[in-house]
């Protein structure tokens, strides 16, 4: 938009067809006035923007001056392709630098976009339909904050990849704004009942009494104490 770039992102981690987590964090800092978005592989996004990170600030310190979006992106284009798509990171890269607003995307392979409006992920199709109508040029930052909500919504709504809340992060020359859950559309309601069940409501069918005398059949039985318990189980064999 006129003054910045913004990026939004879900909250949904998935695991196959299991919900790891509900609220994860998918904006990650780079440098104080670029960041950027990820989808693909949560260990790979994380570990590579830090990775990233810590290389613009290095950079930063060396050179005396901001970093620059083109060095982000120059430096993850190039890790990312020596690893031939293995890494699975695939970022939009957000910031604003002396050079002005700019909005990249970055696929695991190495290959990058730069675009007026991007999306990534498995909710990008849904996202990029609501850009595609919606977005114009010139839009100020209050229409900026909603398209980018509205696109994530379209996502959370119409992809299993994509849910839970809407995180967003507006970034200028002078700051950067993280709002954290700026949208929560799936807010979990109190339920209408109470769900706890009196003991003996489920019928026992059949019950079976299993002695000492009947294990001992099978294995051997010692008797421990308290403090011979605990020495027991510190001279385990556990993997590290």
């Amino acid at each position: 938009y006129d003054g910045g770039v913004v990026i939004a992102a879900d909250t949904r981690a998935t695991s196959g067809p299991i919900v790891a987590d509900k609220n994860c964090e998918k904006l990650h800092y780079i440098a104080p006035q670029i960041w950027c978005a990820g989808a693909g592989t949560a260990a790979d996004t994380e570990f590579t923007t830090a990775l990233i990170s810590s290389n613009i600030e290095l950079h930063a310190l060396s050179t005396g001056r901001k970093p620059r979006v083109a060095t982000v992106m120059t430096m993850l284009k190039q890790h990312l392709f020596r690893y031939q798509g293995h890494i699975g990171a695939y970022l939009v890269v957000a910031g604003v630098d002396p050079t002005g607003s700019h909005l990249f995307t970055v696929h695991a392979h190495g290959s990058t976009d730069k675009l007026p409006y991007v999306t990534m992920g498995s909710g990008s199709l849904a996202a990029m339909s609501v850009f595609e109508t919606q977005w114009k040029s010139g839009l100020n930052k209050d229409d900026a904050i909603k398209l980018c909500a509205d696109a994530i919504q379209a996502g959370i709504w119409n992809d299993l990849g994509s849910g839970s809340n809407v995180d967003v992060c507006v970034i200028t020359a002078e700051k950067t704004t993280l709002l954290r859950n700026y949208i929560t559309p799936n807010k979990r309601e109190q339920k209408m009942r109470n769900y706890k069940f009196q003991r003996g409501t489920t019928a026992v069918l059949n019950e079976k009494i299993i002695t000492r005398q009947d294990i001992s059949k099978y294995v051997t039985v010692h008797e421990l104490s308290d403090n011979d318990a605990g020495q027991a189980a510190e001279k385990m064999e556990v993997d590290s």
